[in-house]
């Protein structure tokens, strides 16, 4: 887990200024639901990892075996599926952030 503190920028300051390398990604995790259409809350261990997340930012693309640039299939604010275990994730003035390699993202949806 890496830590992110600056505190003479805001968060999105340090977000905005912050760009992946080569393949990555950074998402931010939908929160997850804690409460049921019925209004019971439920309890942390109960509710299960969320796999939907925003994209943040992403970086510029990769190269293939050719050599040739291979540019990225998502963009910021692309909403993905994300896989179930993997990413690092990234601290950001208390608010957490993960870096995924495009490739592990598993799909996006249409705007």
């Amino acid at each position: 887990m890496v830590f992110l503190s600056v505190a003479r920028k805001a968060a999105a300051d340090i977000l905005k200024s912050f760009t992946p390398l080569f393949d990555r990604v950074l998402v931010e995790r939908f929160a997850p639901e804690v409460k049921t259409k019925g209004g019971i809350m439920l309890p942390e261990k109960s509710v299960g990892k969320v796999l939907e997340a925003t994209v943040v930012a992403a970086g510029p693309g990769a190269r293939n075996e050719k050599g040739d640039f291979v540019p990225m299939a998502v963009k910021v604010g692309d909403r993905v599926l994300l896989p179930e275990y993997g990413g690092t994730k990234v601290v950001v003035e208390e608010k957490e952030y993960y870096i995924f390699r495009e490739t592990d993202i598993m799909g996006k949806w249409a705007n």
